[in-house]
C-alpha cells in the first residue's frame, strides 16, 4: 500500500483557483460590499415638552387613583409624526417620529400631572399591584397635524371613564364618562412645530382631566358617605 500524502493546509490563493472557487470568490465579494454599505438613516425622535398645569377649582380626594395605560385609535397607534393635507389623506413625516406610541405619551404625562397637582392621596401607573379606589381608563381618539390653507394645528381627542371600584355592580361603578378634543396651532409647519403644538394641546387637556376627575371623584366620595 502506497504511503499517503502528507495533508496541506490550502491558501486562500488556491482555495480561490481550485474546485467551487468561483462560488467561494462570490461569497467573499458579497460579505465584502455588505460591510460596505451606508450607514442607517438618523430619525430624529420627539417627546412632549410642558409645565404640569396648575388646575384651579380641584378638590381634594383622599384616595388613590391608578391611570391605565390608553388605548390608541389604529390610525394613529404607532410612533410615526401623521399628519393631514387635506381631508380623507393623511401622510408621515419621513425621518421624523416620536419617542413612543401616543398611548404611552398621553398616559405618562397625564400620570405625572396627576401627581404633582396633588388632588388625590396617591396616583399608580399601569402596571401597579397597589389597591386603588378610583380607576381611570381612556382612549386616544386622534393624535395628528390638520392642515388647512393658512393654518396648521395639533388636535388631540381623548376619551376616559372613571371607575368607583369600591361598587359592587358593575355598571354602578362607572361615575362618568367623557370626550375631549383640543385643537391647537402650530407655530410652524414642521415636525418641530407639531411637537410643540401638541405639547401645548396636551397641557390644556390635561388641566381639564384633572379638574374633572377629581370633581367627580370628590362628589362620589361625599355621596357615599365615606
Amino acid at each position: 500500500m502506497k504511503n499517503a500524502r502528507p495533508f496541506r493546509k490550502r491558501g486562500l490563493g488556491r482555495l480561490l483557483t481550485g474546485p467551487g472557487g468561483k462560488i467561494l470568490a462570490i461569497f467573499f465579494l458579497l460579505f465584502f460590499l455588505g460591510g460596505c454599505g451606508k450607514p442607517p438613516t438618523l430619525v430624529h425622535k420627539y417627546i412632549l415638552e410642558y409645565p404640569s398645569p396648575v388646575v384651579a377649582g380641584a378638590p381634594k380626594v383622599g384616595e388613590v387613583l391608578k391611570v391605565e395605560l390608553f388605548a390608541v385609535s389604529q390610525v394613529y397607534n404607532s410612533p410615526a409624526m401623521i399628519y393631514q393635507p387635506n381631508p380623507y389623506n393623511s401622510d408621515s413625516y419621513s425621518y421624523h417620529s416620536w419617542r413612543v406610541n401616543p398611548g404611552y405619551l398621553v398616559t405618562d404625562y397625564l400620570i405625572r400631572d396627576l401627581r404633582d397637582s396633588g388632588t388625590f392621596k396617591a396616583v399608580l401607573p399601569y402596571g401597579s399591584t397597589g389597591k386603588s379606589r378610583f380607576l381611570l381608563e381612556g382612549g386616544v381618539e386622534e393624535f395628528v397635524e390638520v392642515d388647512s390653507p393658512g393654518v396648521w394645528q395639533a388636535a388631540l381627542a381623548v376619551n376616559i371613564t372613571l371607575l368607583d371600584l369600591n361598587r359592587q355592580e358593575i355598571p354602578e361603578r362607572v361615575v362618568f364618562q367623557k370626550n375631549y378634543r383640543i385643537l391647537e396651532p402650530l407655530p410652524e409647519k414642521t415636525p418641530q412645530g407639531l411637537a410643540q403644538g401638541m405639547s401645548r394641546a396636551m397641557a390644556k387637556l390635561s388641566a381639564r382631566i384633572i379638574r374633572d376627575v377629581s370633581q367627580a371623584a370628590a362628589q362620589q366620595v361625599k355621596t357615599a358617605g365615606k
